[in-house]
């Protein structure tokens, strides 16, 4: 029996799922925005990219997820213990308890809440939703690049994607009227991350918000603020109080980045009871959630010292990278987010993979004709790992 490694066979499983066999995985998804998560697999469990031999390497920084390596706090872990008994209760109890303190935190009615085991399933049940409410031929509007997440469900539920590149004459933020431009009667959501993912940049609020009001009677605006936190003034950057005031709007949140609970699987949406009730349709409308984390997020969301703390450190390691990538040569993009992305100077994927032999783990990305390094910030460990793998490849 020939042996099968695990990232082939959910290669082989992906393409199958999709139709697509017998075409290679990039071809496959190709032009549908996907961050390679098969590929992200594969780095952190130390093996060599698609199309090289699988190889082990000693993993000293897992720079590649935007994950926080401080979290979840000791107060959480201690939630989980007292919570894992319970473990064979359903949730219902906690989660309503959950609902109930998102909506005092964020200043709105319990209907405009959503919960989720992570923000991904909300990406995911929305980009169905406006899929399939609408005929044939509807389209997404959305920046290039930026997380995949709903425009990958998206396209592979029907839509067509109406891309709007990322350039440096904008300074690669999200040109906000090249995306008005692109948006027609045939469009049926328009999709932001802010900061976006990969670029760690903050579209200006007061702009954003503009953009909201000349857009959302018309057509819907998806904001995705997993980042939201890192932000210097996250409650005046956040347009929840666009959901206040009634406007079609979505606010998703997680707590997988600044709360620690990558694993956990915490998020939530925010919009209009109406569009919700439409959305919960194709979601398990909390009912994925565990009873250990619905009972540790009730413990880490009002824990702004720990929080206060992680974001601390976060920074401690935002400043170091800076000087590292400054002394090797590098100009970084400004980072509003807990990683930091930097043009390179070779082929991203001889980049990560030099990186990798390492033992540091990053991600690469190609866009307006430059090859991107994107780096997590960890511990500052890990980010010295970074730098002496840095200085080895340059």
């Amino acid at each position: 029996m020939q042996h099968i490694n695990r990232r082939d066979w959910l290669r082989a499983g992906l393409i199958s799922g999709l139709g697509l066999a017998g075409m290679p995985l990039s071809n496959a998804l190709a032009g549908t925005s996907c961050e390679p998560w098969l590929d992200e697999v594969a780095f952190l469990n130390g093996e060599a990219p698609v199309g090289g031999p699988p190889k082990t390497v000693a993993l000293k920084a897992r720079l590649s997820a935007n994950e926080n390596p401080y979290g979840p706090s000791p107060k959480v872990l201690k939630a989980i213990g007292e919570a894992a008994p319970d473990g064979y209760l359903y949730a219902m109890e906690y989660t309503r308890q959950f609902k109930k303190m998102v909506a005092q935190e964020e200043g709105v009615p319990e209907e405009c809440v959503l919960l989720g085991a992570g923000s991904g399933e909300l990406l995911s049940a929305t980009a169905m939703y406006y899929a399939y409410k609408t005929p044939a031929g509807n389209n997404l509007v959305f920046p290039d690049p930026t997380f995949e997440a709903l425009p990958r469900a998206a396209l592979r539920h029907g839509m067509t994607a109406e891309r709007v590149p990322l350039v440096a004459a904008d300074g690669y933020d999200q040109n906000l009227q090249k995306l008005s431009d692109r948006i027609s009667a045939k469009t049926s959501l328009v999709y932001l991350c802010n900061p976006n993912n990969p670029t760690a940049i903050l579209t200006d609020p007061a702009k954003l918000r503009s953009f909201i009001g000349a857009t959302a009677d018309k057509t819907p605006v998806f904001v995705d603020e997993a980042y939201i936190d890192y932000v210097a003034d996250p409650k005046a950057a956040s347009m929840v109080d666009l959901v206040r005031k009634g406007k079609n709007v979505l606010i998703s949140r997680t707590f997988s980045k600044v709360h620690g609970f990558a694993g956990l699987r915490i998020g939530y949406l925010l919009g209009k009871p109406e569009t919700l009730a439409q959305i919960a349709a194709f979601s398990p409308n909390g009912g994925g959630i565990s009873m250990t984390s619905v009972r540790a997020a009730l413990i880490s969301m009002p824990d702004k010292a720990f929080l206060k703390w992680s974001l601390g450190k976060t920074a401690e390691s935002k400043a170091f990278l800076a000087n590292v990538l400054k002394d090797n040569g590098y100009e970084a993009l400004p980072s509003d987010a807990n990683f930091v992305m930097f043009p390179i100077r070779m082929k991203g994927e001889d980049f990560t993979a030099k990186m990798m032999d390492q033992g540091v783990s990053v991600r690469q990305w190609k866009f307006d004709g430059q090859y991107w390094c994107r780096v997590s910030l960890g511990t500052m460990e890990q980010m010295k790992a970074f730098a002496d793998g840095l200085k080895v490849i340059s």
